[in-house]
């Protein structure tokens, strides 16, 4: 698949694969954060636990970084995650003053639900939005009337 050049003019089918993409985008978040408050998780709960199941010997500023909020919001998340028995704080084995971050196996149980909803939804999503990036990759020129102006 070939990028569209740069300078080339946008089409009015690059703003409609573009609004389209966001759209389904918005809808898979919508359906990712139902999910979680169905599995007695807040959104943002479930996001950090998947970020560290996923990338394991994270710190609280690594989770900082892949939420893309700031260190002491992820410091304070962190905090809630540990009250409520889903996280626990390593030291690390050769710099005392590094902690990272596990799951307990509680958070586990409910992560790996969560994740199977969210893997099966994925199939679903590829064929939505395949189409959407080839449109918006394709270096073909817009039929007339197309600009989009």
């Amino acid at each position: 698949m070939t990028a569209r050049p740069r300078n080339k003019p946008l089409t009015g089918a690059d703003y409609r694969a573009l609004a389209e993409f966001r759209y389904q985008l918005r809808q898979f978040l919508s359906f990712s954060e139902n999910a979680a408050r169905k599995a007695g998780l807040q959104p943002r709960h479930h996001q950090a636990l998947l970020a560290i199941k996923g990338f394991k010997g994270l710190t609280v500023g690594d989770l900082a970084e892949r939420l893309g909020i700031k260190a002491n919001s992820a410091a304070g998340l962190v905090n809630r995650l540990v009250t409520a028995r889903l996280v626990r704080r390593t030291a690390d084995t050769t710099d005392r003053r590094r902690v990272h971050l596990a799951l307990t196996p509680a958070a586990e149980r409910r992560l790996e639900q969560l994740t199977i909803a969210h893997r099966n939804e994925l199939p679903r999503l590829a064929t939505l939005w395949r189409p959407l990036f080839e449109a918006l990759g394709k270096d073909a020129d817009a039929a007339p009337g197309d600009s989009g102006a």
